[in-house]
């Protein structure tokens, strides 16, 4: 068994440094119903960090595929009055957010995708606009802690109780949580990405070019006063400093919608809503998906659908750099899981972009970030496509081109 003085600093390390529980905040934690022990762990520490009232959001997926198999469309597709209520609850008292993720990552496989897709477009149309409402004002954070079903997948070939006990030793370790003082070295860490960033930032770049053998080459324009960013992130009117992924090892920007031309090919498993996609490829014409193919016309259909869940989910949200020497990829771990793949790989995402990625966001409302060229969706799925020889190159304004990535690896 894991050692509970470890898994002790893990929590302490989600709250303190992941979500950064302010005195007095109140702090909603969701998760697996089969993780108690942790979940007590986490909510012990924010309450040891000031918070005022803990709540915890309880999910169980065989429920959620039976509820999706079992109910009609309709009944699917409602939002109820509580529901509601809820969601108006949060945007006012704007508590911090801890998500932590155990799902089986192909726990969905074999739901009806059209009656899914269909029913949750209907309740977006209600629940979007109050999320909009909170864009960017409230610290939230994902981090990972493993289920059984997934620690199957990741290591089928051992016993379950094994299965769990390794993907906790790699998740402790890639989220640098097995040393002795985790808060310390995610503040060192920190500190490296915001470097990154800045140096990326004194460019000026108007577009990157991503190329790779396995035929990935695609040119995606950058908005002009949109920033890179990673790591840390600082939540509006608070001020509160957060790290919203536990791990995190990229540096990412938001591209401007409609400027993306080429091909890419995706370089590990894709998860979408409990479904897993082994291999794909999307075209993009005037910065739009215009074509997905999969390995089978299943997994092509389901791409089909993503991309098709409103205007947005067509066009880019996300570009991230990821050094292929990641601590993450260097476990040698396929995670079947987008928080840990999408920190071992450079990766895109289709969907909703950050508009805390614009310089002086603050000074924006919703409306106007969009018109600045941050795309709008109700969905934002990243998917990898860096490799062992990725190249990315920063072109600046007055044609001059920088090498951003050779071989994988940052160039500077």
């Amino acid at each position: 068994m894991m050692k509970k003085t470890v898994l002790k600093k893990y929590a302490e390390l989600i709250v303190k440094k992941g979500a950064n529980v302010r005195k007095g905040q109140e702090v909603m934690i969701v998760a697996g119903l089969d993780q108690p022990e942790f979940v007590y762990m986490v909510a012990d520490s924010a309450y040891k960090a000031g918070a005022s009232k803990v709540m915890v959001e309880w999910e169980y997926q065989p429920l959620t595929k039976l509820n999706i198999q079992k109910r009609s469309l309709s009944v699917l597709s409602r939002v109820e009055k509580w529901e509601v209520e809820k969601l108006e609850h949060r945007a006012e008292t704007l508590p911090a957010m801890i998500y932590l993720e155990s799902s089986d990552p192909d726990g969905l496989a074999g739901i009806n995708q059209t009656k899914y897709a269909k029913s949750t477009q209907a309740r977006m149309k209600i629940i979007k606009p109050i999320r909009d409402r909170m864009e960017n004002k409230y610290q939230w954070v994902i981090a990972a802690v493993p289920g059984k079903a997934w620690a199957k997948e990741v290591f089928p070939n051992e016993r379950p109780s094994r299965a769990v006990e390794h993907l906790w030793e790699v998740i402790l370790k890639a989220s640098r949580a097995d040393g002795d003082d985790p808060v310390s070295a995610w503040n060192k860490h920190n500190s490296d990405l915001a470097g990154r960033c800045e140096y990326l930032n004194s460019l000026g770049l108007d577009a990157v070019e991503i190329s790779s053998s396995n035929g990935t080459n695609v040119r995606i324009g950058l908005i002009p006063d949109a920033l890179f960013m990673g790591g840390a992130e600082t939540a509006m009117g608070s001020g509160t400093v957060f790290n919203p992924n536990i791990p995190s090892e990229e540096v990412f920007v938001t591209p401007m919608k409609g400027s993306a031309e080429g091909i890419v090919y995706s370089s590990k498993p894709f998860s979408y809503r409990g479904q897993l996609i082994k291999s794909f490829s999307v075209v993009f014409e005037n910065g739009k998906a215009v074509s997905v193919k999969a390995d089978t016309e299943r997994e092509t259909e389901i791409l089909r659908q993503m991309i098709a869940m409103d205007e947005g989910a067509a066009y880019l949200g996300e570009v991230a750099l990821v050094p292929y020497t990641s601590p993450i990829r260097e476990t040698e771990i396929l995670f079947c899981n987008t928080l840990f793949d999408e920190n071992a790989a450079c990766h895109l995402a289709l969907g909703r972009g950050f508009s805390n990625c614009l310089k002086d966001y603050e000074k924006y409302t919703f409306e106007e970030t969009k018109e600045k060229g941050i795309n709008d969706s109700v969905i934002h799925e990243d998917f990898m496509i860096g490799t062992p020889d990725t190249s990315v190159v920063g072109i600046r304004s007055n044609g001059e081109r920088i090498q951003i990535f050779k071989d994988g690896e940052w160039a500077f």
